[in-house]
């Protein structure tokens, strides 16, 4: 995987027109956009033409690239619109969302303090199974998060991108960015606190056999 430095140097090498550096450019946007596709679309067979479409549009518009730091953002604004007139002819797009209320984690009040009801993680066993459980879990939260905050928390948790390149490519002011970032934090915590209870269970009737 490439760092984001190399992301730019390639970024350089192809507005200079250097060739060698085209399939390199290729492989690495291509996972990342199809993940973010997948997990914006929902399907695979979405994901597969967004892909196709953004790379082709990246390429097509390389030379509106200006600033070869801004390649990431400007790939993944470019993803993102893509994504968008995918949804909307897609026959896969969901008839109604869930709202973020329904994912929000449960909890009481305490001396005047909000306290959410999450699982010991420290309790689960350390395995490589279950890693790659999680990981699955995380990602199906995150494809059930509501249209407006799923991309907030791609860009700025799993790509690593900035508050402002967020708010950018989302055409949102940073307070808001902010603001649907913590709330779909909240959210996919509840999301992974069933699966880490369910977890913890198991690991309890396996220590007691």
């Amino acid at each position: 995987m490439l760092e984001r430095q190399d992301e730019i140097e390639l970024a350089r090498r192809l507005i200079t027109g250097d060739a060698e550096a085209f399939d390199r450019f290729v492989e690495h946007f291509r996972a990342k956009i199809f993940h973010y596709s997948w997990l914006m679309c929902g399907q695979r067979e979405d994901a597969e033409e967004v892909a196709q479409d953004t790379l082709l549009k990246v390429f097509e518009n390389f030379e509106q690239l200006r600033e070869p730091e801004r390649v990431r953002p400007w790939v993944f604004r470019i993803a993102r619109n893509a994504c968008l007139m995918k949804r909307r002819k897609s026959v896969f797009a969901p008839s109604h969302e869930l709202s973020l209320d329904e994912l929000m984690p449960s909890g009481s009040y305490e001396d005047g303090e909000l306290k959410l009801q999450i699982a010991d993680w420290s309790m689960l066993p350390d395995s490589q199974r279950l890693q790659t459980e999680m990981k699955d879990a995380l990602e199906r939260a995150i494809a059930e998060l509501p249209d407006l905050y799923r991309p907030v928390i791609l860009l700025r948790d799993i790509e690593e991108l900035s508050t402002q390149e967020t708010a950018q490519i989302l055409d949102l002011n940073e307070q808001t960015v902010k603001m649907r970032l913590h709330r779909a934090r909240l959210a996919l915590r509840q999301k992974l606190d069933e699966f880490l209870r369910t977890g913890v269970r198991d690991a309890a009737e396996i220590g007691g056999e």
